[in-house]
Parts: C-alpha cells; sequence; structure tokens
C-alpha cells in the first residue's frame, strides 16, 4: 500500500486536508482544534517543517468549520 502525501511530508492537496479536519472533527469535535496545533508544534520541533504545515493548514480548517465564536 502506497504511503500518503502526509506521511512522507509532502504538501497535502485541500481536498485530502478538509477530509482529514472533517474526520478529525467528527471523532473529536472542538478539541480537535487544540490537537491538531499540538501536533503541529511538536512536528515543528523535530524539524518536520512540511507535515507540520499541513497540520497548520488542517487547524486553520477547523477553525473555519468550528465558525465564529459568540460572546
Amino acid at each position: 500500500m502506497p504511503l500518503r502525501r502526509s506521511m512522507k511530508g509532502m504538501p497535502m492537496k485541500q481536498t485530502e486536508l478538509v477530509e482529514h479536519a472533517r474526520k478529525l472533527w467528527e471523532a473529536h469535535g472542538a478539541k480537535s482544534i487544540a490537537e491538531a496545533a499540538q501536533k503541529a508544534v511538536a512536528l515543528e520541533k523535530a524539524g518536520r517543517n512540511n507535515l507540520a504545515r499541513n497540520w497548520r493548514r488542517i487547524e486553520a480548517i477547523l477553525l473555519e468549520m468550528r465558525g465564529p465564536r459568540q460572546s
């Protein structure tokens, strides 16, 4: 089975990112935003910047999915 782009550290297509974000949201709800951010930070610290960029993009998609916050 071929490795997915994200596992190789390559940039993912927007459709792949949206699908991944949707699945995370369904599984973890609003907590998925923090999870994506934590994964990005860990990958940045490890020097895996391409993977970290994918997770930052997923985080941004999740923020859009959440919608505006109410005060």
